[in-house]
């Protein structure tokens, strides 16, 4: 019964990030900007299903990320997608496919250690799910801006019209702050509210 109810939630959270990645559902306007939300059934699955399934899971955003990337390119999409030439070039990277994929595996792996460790402390169940929400964002956040910035430091570079250099890094460090951590607060909260009920719903199964 317990395997049954976690083979629904896995298709139903792989559901919602294919739907999350192909219609406006998959963003929320906070009026400065446009917060993604693919990965929040990622986190939300670590956390409740463990970190294989969560890794399944993000491996999904990761292939969805670099499908769509292919199909509707945007000026950034070569750091996506191994098929895109990096920009100011003819041809694509590989490097690509680490940057699409890497960093949304570890989304769906970090949560679930992070909330376990909230677990086993004895600490507070919704601030231990709100830190994990918050960790699963920014994992996914600050590696895929400085994996950008590490492989694609010149072609990055060109598009924002900034030198490499320290300059660059600034306008790394500005798309964290300024994009990661509204949506690693929007995670954080989805995560609390909607994780707390399934895994109520998971640990009744057990018993």
């Amino acid at each position: 019964m317990l395997k049954t109810k976690q083979l629904t939630l896995t298709a139903i959270f792989l559901s919602i990030i294919i739907l999350f990645s192909f219609t406006p559902l998959g963003f929320i306007n906070l009026g400065f900007i446009k917060a993604t939300l693919v990965h929040v059934p990622v986190i939300i699955g670590a956390v409740c299903l463990g970190p294989r399934i969560g890794a399944f899971l993000g491996l999904a955003f990761g292939l969805l990320s670099m499908t769509i990337n292919t199909i509707t390119p945007s000026v950034l999409s070569f750091a996506f997608s191994p098929f895109i030439p990096v920009y100011g070039t003819n041809d694509g990277s590989l490097w690509a496919i680490l940057i699409a994929i890497v960093p949304r595996v570890l989304t769906g792996v970090v949560p679930f250690y992070v909330y376990q460790y909230f677990n086993k402390k004895n600490l507070n169940q919704n601030i231990g799910l709100f830190t994990a929400g918050i960790a699963g964002s920014l994992v996914n956040t600050i590696l895929v801006m400085n994996m950008i910035y590490f492989l694609f430091q010149d072609a990055y570079g060109s598009i924002k019209d900034i030198p490499a250099g320290s300059g660059l890094y600034k306008a790394i460090l500005s798309v964290i702050f300024i994009n990661g951590v509204p949506e690693a607060l929007v995670a954080g909260i989805a995560t609390s509210a909607v994780a707390v009920v399934l895994l109520k719903i998971l640990e009744k199964n057990r018993t």
